[in-house]
């Protein structure tokens, strides 16, 4: 398993929560991509709803961490294929 990627040092990064829909191809459907984002940044993964067929995945999450750690993990999901959504205020609260 690969080491935690960290924010870059001595740049000053505040703490943020993003919540976001995720949706999974079928390849990536039976892989721990949720647990994969807890191991591999610094943040803390909060499942708010999903909904899972054969043919695609649909997550609705928070991200929360500093800013800088939750951007990398967001954009390492769109580096293996997840499509990221923002979610409108106050759909899941």
């Amino acid at each position: 398993m690969k080491a935690v990627r960290r924010a870059k040092p001595g740049r000053a990064s505040r703490a943020v929560r993003e919540k976001v829909y995720l949706t999974y191809p079928p390849k990536l459907l039976k892989e721990p991509v949720i647990y994969q984002i807890g191991q591999k940044f610094r943040v803390v993964t909060n499942l708010r709803g999903a909904n899972i067929s054969a043919e695609v995945g649909l997550v609705a999450l928070e991200l929360d961490g500093d800013e800088d750690d939750v951007t990398a993990a967001i954009r390492w999901l769109r580096e293996i294929g997840v499509q990221v959504e923002p979610i409108e205020k106050n759909v899941i609260e």
